[in-house]
């Protein structure tokens, strides 16, 4: 079973400009189900997973290419990075777009060589899990989100009803496809089976980790802290690690597309502004899995439900701007006065301020750092909160309410 993916637009079209199409995300979210869908007949579909191949494709590229000739979808392609030269030579040699279709999902070995071999040869788009619109069959509607009233509006009309425990059903159920596509896999087994792959081949080939249960433990605190501003000393204490080892363990997290690290808002105009990340894990089912909640009911009555919900509505957006070809403008803002934004969306030179909270009630109150704006001497558009609300009215002259289910 195929579900439509909102990246298909893009997909095909950067396929069309470039020799070289690659798609990067951490494991599971379908990256070689997407491609091989999108494939004409005459594509040679390779995976790098058959031992075999990998071992051609290493010990010998260039009788690898003999072998298999463009138009050709090469799966798992961080695992022969012999390849890309081949890839570059082959490229110039035949001067035409959609030669060579790549995925890959582990970014940060991978990105080296391409940037090294192939620049100015490759489109790189970055796949997630689904998004809720993709799950209710409108992946042509998933768009990169501005709370513009005009934009919110619409999204109303389509959005369809989410109550409380639909909402987080879906959040701890998560948006793999397997999980998606199959509601009678096991949630559970689905995670421990993820997750043991995970450490087994992702962490060991970026890290070379000698302990996978202190990996494994520092993976369950990370997710204990998502939607939290990165403390690297606290990480590495609870885990009894060090500094470095947390640092460099996160980096792996991050590479590996299990987590996204959200930057402070920065500005010449203010010089007070904390710089840590935040932490955001990019599956909220992955995220509830290793907390231990053992239900929608339990997650949403527990003391992670805010935090969880953020988590969430952070992975929607993204979704609609990385589904679409487009970097997300994405910021937060924190001074050392503790005032703080959840969200910062800056495009065109305005900045869009967002909070999201865990209420259907959401007041004045909520978005009064929003005030705080005026001094970054940018153009301040209109705020929302993103909520629990059942419809889109004024907070404030610059605020309204943005239901979640406009996502």
């Amino acid at each position: 079973m195929y579900m439509p993916r909102t990246l298909e637009g893009f997909a095909r079209t950067a396929a069309g400009q470039f020799p070289v199409l690659l798609v990067t995300g951490a494991r599971q979210v379908g990256k070689t189900t997407f491609l091989r869908h999108l494939s004409e007949p005459e594509r040679t579909y390779v995976s790098l997973d058959d031992a075999l191949l990998l071992d051609l494709a290493k010990r010998d590229p260039a009788l690898f290419f003999q072998r298999f000739r463009p138009p050709l979808l090469i799966d798992e392609v961080q695992y022969a990075p012999e390849l890309l030269p081949y890839i570059k030579m082959e490229s110039d040699e035949l001067g035409k777009p959609n030669l060579f279709w790549l995925t890959g999902s582990q970014q940060f070995h991978l990105m080296k060589g391409i940037s090294e071999s192939l620049a100015g040869r490759v489109a790189v788009v970055q796949l997630l899990g689904f998004s809720r619109r993709e799950k209710i069959g409108q992946a042509s509607l998933s768009r990169p989100f501005i709370p513009a009233p005009s934009e919110i509006a619409q999204r109303e009309q389509t959005g369809g009803n989410l109550d409380l425990m639909e909402l987080y059903g879906t959040i701890w159920r998560g948006a793999y496809p397997a999980i998606t596509l199959n509601e009678d896999m096991d949630r559970d087994l689905f995670y421990s089976s993820y997750v043991q792959t995970y450490l087994q081949r992702d962490v060991r080939d970026l890290a070379r980790v000698g302990d996978e249960m202190a990996f494994l433990r520092f993976l369950r605190i990370a997710a204990a802290r998502s939607g939290q501003l990165i403390n690297l000393t606290e990480f590495a204490r609870d885990a009894d690690i060090s500094v470095n080892t947390a640092k460099n363990w996160l980096s792996i997290m991050q590479a590996s597309g299990v987590v996204y690290l959200l930057e402070p808002y920065h500005s010449n105009l203010s010089k007070r502004l904390v710089k840590s990340p935040k932490l955001y894990f990019l599956d909220t089912g992955l995220c509830s899995y290793l907390t231990g909640w053992s239900s929608p009911q339990t997650l949403e009555a527990g003391a992670m439900s805010g935090a969880i919900l953020e988590t969430w509505v952070i992975s929607e957006l993204l979704k609609g701007y990385l589904h679409n070809g487009k970097q997300p403008p994405f910021y937060y803002y924190r001074d050392k006065d503790k005032r703080e934004i959840d969200l910062l969306i800056v495009q065109d030179g305005t900045i869009y301020p967002l909070e999201i909270k865990k209420t259907a009630s959401p007041s004045a109150a909520d978005v009064r750092a929003f005030g705080t704006l005026v001094k970054l001497g940018l153009p301040v558009g209109l705020g929302g909160v993103i909520c629990l609300a059942r419809q889109s009215l004024p907070i404030s002259e610059s605020a309204v309410s943005i239901p979640v289910r406009v996502l």
